[in-house]
């Protein structure tokens, strides 16, 4: 069994269509533009590991059946990565077992005093479901028992700071980030696999605008890039027309094997 990279969901803060029904400039016969909001699962023979909890998480996980979450990593604070934390109360009651659950300092403040429900025990009923843990810079993820390297990097997400992931030197994955550091640069060349931020052709002070998303995967030069958190302005098969051949952009539940 390879490891197997799913993309939960693509779509930018509020999805594809809205809550309002609003679909933009994206065709509704077209599936590949009902786009949830961004989550991420990696699936090896050992663990279930999932970056960050959208909104969207629980129609995300019955669509894949996942039964079981070992780890969580979060990217940073924002709604869109941390509203879906209650559907992972599920996998305690399954387990018994707190789920490790991994954030950055800020994060932590943040999910410590909106959910804090989840991490402190109010009654036997309602035992603190997750186990709240310090984000390292390395940490590991097992595969057929061996160790494969998880590494963390800050990049500027607006006025807040967000953190990508890179797995076994092989694939990262950077929904939400406005610019990456030049000290940085080198863990990101060369890889297979290079999932990026992509919220629509106009600048954005948050996120990377179609010609940044292409400027990076020039300068890093992955084998193959994925354009996600995607806006409504950015219909599927239009954007296909006009990017490089190495580039897709993202859909629900496209599945990369590492």
């Amino acid at each position: 069994m390879s490891i197997k990279f799913i993309i939960l969901g693509c779509g930018s803060s509020m999805g594809v269509p809205r809550p309002d029904g609003f679909f933009g400039n994206c065709d509704p016969r077209n599936k590949k533009n009902y786009r949830t909001r961004c989550s991420a699962l990696i699936k090896t023979s050992n663990e279930n590991v999932l970056v960050d909890t959208s909104p969207d998480l629980r129609q995300q996980l019955l669509r894949h059946k996942i039964q079981k979450i070992d780890k969580v990593y979060y990217s940073h604070m924002h709604a869109d990565q941390t509203h879906g934390i209650n559907d992972l109360r599920s996998f305690f009651i399954n387990s018994r077992k707190q789920v490790n659950v991994f954030a950055d300092n800020p994060t932590s403040k943040h999910l410590k005093e909106s959910f804090s429900y989840c991490f402190k025990s109010y009654s036997k009923e309602y035992p603190a479901t997750l186990k709240l843990n310090k984000l390292k810079k390395n940490s590991f993820i097992k595969h057929k028992n061996k160790n494969i390297r998880f590494k963390s990097i800050v990049v500027e997400h607006g006025a807040v700071k967000s953190n990508c992931f890179i797995i076994d030197k092989k694939l990262a994955y950077i929904t939400d980030v406005s610019n990456i550091y030049k000290k940085d640069y080198s863990y990101f060349k060369n890889l297979k696999y290079l999932i990026i931020d992509c919220l629509w052709y106009n600048f954005h002070p948050s996120h990377f605008n179609l010609e940044k998303s292409l400027f990076f995967i020039k300068k890093f030069k992955p084998k193959k890039a994925i354009l996600s958190n995607l806006s409504p302005v950015l219909d599927y098969n239009q954007l296909k027309k006009v990017i490089p051949k190495n580039v897709i952009p993202a859909h629900d539940g496209l599945t990369i094997k590492l």
